[in-house]
């Protein structure tokens, strides 16, 4: 079997699953049993400096979004950092490490914008044994209306600011942990480039309202009648994960910048599909919380068979091999041509695709009268909306045109070009001209 072993930052742990900062690592009773289960490592949920307790809602934390077949898409969360007192988690997280020493133990940190309180509680978590830290630049409530979290997350000179304090202040590997709720994601991962750290995570959860309630007209979690914007996260954000973590790694500035991807993974295949995007880790939440720590096993089973198919005999071999096939739009070859077929062996006849089309799209599809249903090539642009909207796997599929073939739709021949960037149909092209 191909081996998992990661070497993250010089991190190690067995496999590249860690648990998020979230719930479900808040305390040794559920690490310890996430490390039994087979998770490689866990980022302990985010630390507070000493001083009064934060204090959370005695109420619903969470609200959700559920797909038709009542499968969950996204939690909405309003619940804040640890409400745990600062030298209880420090006694659990020093015992957790020495009963575990082949996991990785991260700690999530945020405190108020200092250096001295930045200074003291890195010297606590030194003292536990931790493997590294992660500035938890990225929660959008609760701790944001206190200058924290994304508060700082949203301004760059705050983030490399504080890195630098951290870098300065400890001998621990430093993760810094971004924000989604920016314009660019690239500028707050240059400024924790600049100021040290030795890695990037992300996405944190984005600031959401999930849904309001039609009877007290409510945001919904609710509490005593009143609701707050809170955190969104799960399957419904993996594709702003994936497109942000993608941005970093390909962008020149912090190209080689470590990233330990989150949002969304839920199977093997998610957790592959950030890999090749460049994240060297995947952080896992809310499938946890959903289906709970046996998930592991799945995931660990699924990404080591799919290695073994690949012939990839380590996770490195994996890590970032779609980078270089992120590209612009201006750039994408627009002489390439496919065309939609369906396969009448497997097509039910439900008509989803026709109807799709005829409304929606461009017409492109026939509907005999026995409900036969066909593409026109001639009018067909291969948008793909059929495939995404046909019930059946594989029914409908996209065919690529050879090149010197005929566009029925155009007349004109496919062409092939290897340098799209260059060709004189490229509108970027011509205006680079």
């Amino acid at each position: 079997m191909a081996n998992l072993t990661t070497n993250f930052i010089g991190i190690k742990s067995p496999n590249p699953f860690w648990l998020a900062s979230a719930p479900p690592t808040d305390k040794e009773y559920n690490v310890v049993r996430a490390f039994k289960a087979g998770w490689g490592g866990v980022v302990w949920k985010t630390l507070g400096e000493e001083g009064p307790p934060v204090v959370n809602v005695n109420g619903p934390r969470y609200g959700a979004v559920w797909g038709a077949d009542r499968r969950l898409l996204g939690l909405n969360n309003i619940e804040l950092i640890t409400d745990r007192p600062l030298e209880v988690n420090l006694r659990e997280i020093k015992q957790v490490k020495r009963d575990w020493p082949d996991r990785a133990m991260i700690v999530s940190l945020m405190v108020p914008c200092d250096e001295e309180s930045w200074k003291a509680i890195l010297k606590h978590v030194e003292d536990t044994g931790a493997d590294g830290v992660e500035l938890n630049f990225g929660c959008p409530h609760g701790m944001s209306e206190r200058g924290m979290g994304s508060a700082v997350g949203q301004v760059p000179e705050y983030i490399e600011m504080v890195t630098r304090w951290v870098k300065q202040h400890s001998r621990m590997p430093c993760i810094v942990k971004l924000t989604p709720n920016i314009a660019d994601i690239r500028k707050p991962a240059e400024a924790a480039k600049r100021g040290g750290a030795d890695a990037v995570s992300l996405i944190n959860t984005i600031n959401s309202i999930t849904s309001v309630n039609l009877d007290t007209f409510s945001p919904e979690p609710m509490i005593d009648g009143k609701g707050a914007h809170g955190g969104y996260c799960g399957p419904a954000v993996k594709p702003i994960a994936l497109n942000m973590v993608a941005e970093i790694a390909r962008n020149p500035e912090t190209q080689g910048l470590p990233i330990s991807g989150i949002g969304g993974v839920t199977t093997w295949r998610d957790a592959a599909e950030f890999l090749t995007l460049g994240a060297g880790t995947v952080q896992v939440c809310t499938a946890a919380m959903t289906y709970g720590f046996g998930i592991i096993k799945e995931m660990t089973a699924g990404l080591s068979l799919y290695m073994d198919q690949k012939g990839f005999t380590s996770v490195d071999q994996l890590v970032g091999r779609a980078v270089p096939n992120v590209t612009d739009w201006q750039y994408l070859n627009l002489n390439h041509v496919t065309k939609a077929r369906i396969n009448q062996d497997l097509c039910i006849s439900c008509g989803r695709c026709f109807a799709a089309c005829e409304d929606t799209s461009h017409q492109a599809i026939s509907m005999s009268p026995d409900r036969t249903f066909e593409v026109i090539d001639a009018e067909c642009v291969a948008c793909n909306l059929c495939v995404n909207v046909c019930p059946v796997q594989d029914c409908i599929t996209m065919e690529t045109l050879p090149k010197g073939a005929v566009d029925p739709r155009t007349g004109q021949e496919v062409g092939d070009y290897a340098n799209w960037t260059t060709h004189p149909n490229n509108p970027m092209a011509r205006a680079a001209e």
